[in-house]
């Protein structure tokens, strides 16, 4: 990707989480050199294990610094390219800051455990930080039907994160097609960022 921003080394597979840190590399216009990290030994091998012990995808290299996990990969870049306006003002840094970690804690832990089939009795419910699958649908959904982004009507780079989430959930079918979330996507799908950066990913993905 060109562009004049500070270089910085972003580690990824096409076929994975990777698309959401791109997603948010290209809105905030950062050049950035690729590495594609294939899974098995190349994933886990001692050079990547360095990058992220955790032998996942995507991590950041950015002046020295490594950053993991695709929620803090958004906001920081969000902070460290401040210009680009996509980091919260200060009217929009709690919503902000809650809708991101809702998103990356209680929705990514229901989706999963959904996805690999348990389920929290209503005597769990307490226990489980997501509460029940449903509640924390129906959480989002209230957010979502309120305002067409995380922090209003305005774009920030917690719509990557949240956003992904929802475009996901809808395309692998772990979201319930809620008029909210189908509206939310659509609107995310219309991005030139957000089309930009799939392109990319699915250029690179293995032909059937």
């Amino acid at each position: 990707m060109s562009s004049s921003r500070t270089a910085l080394t972003f580690y990824t597979n096409p076929m994975s989480r990777g698309q959401i840190a791109r997603w948010a590399l290209h809105e905030a216009c950062v050049e950035y050199e690729q590495k594609i990290v294939e899974y098995g030994p190349e994933m886990k091998s001692a050079e990547y294990l360095a990058i992220n012990p955790m032998a996942k995808v995507p991590a950041i290299v950015h002046d020295g610094k490594t950053v993991t996990e695709c929620a803090a990969i958004c906001a920081y870049l969000a902070d460290a390219f401040p210009d680009v306006g996509l980091a919260p003002t200060s009217n929009e840094r709690a919503d902000y800051y809650r809708w991101l970690f809702f998103a990356a804690g209680p929705i990514e832990q229901a989706v999963l455990d959904r996805t690999l089939g348990r389920s929290v009795t209503a005597e769990q419910e307490r226990t489980a930080g997501y509460g029940s699958y449903d509640r924390a649908m129906d959480v989002l959904d209230q957010m979502l039907q309120s305002r067409d982004y995380v922090c209003g009507d305005r774009f920030t780079m917690a719509d990557v994160y949240v956003g992904s989430q929802v475009d996901w959930g809808l395309q692998f079918k772990t979201f319930p097609p809620r008029d909210s979330f189908i509206a939310y996507a659509e609107r995310l799908r219309e991005r030139e960022k957000y089309k930009e950066s799939k392109a990319v990913d699915v250029a690179l993905m293995p032909q059937a």
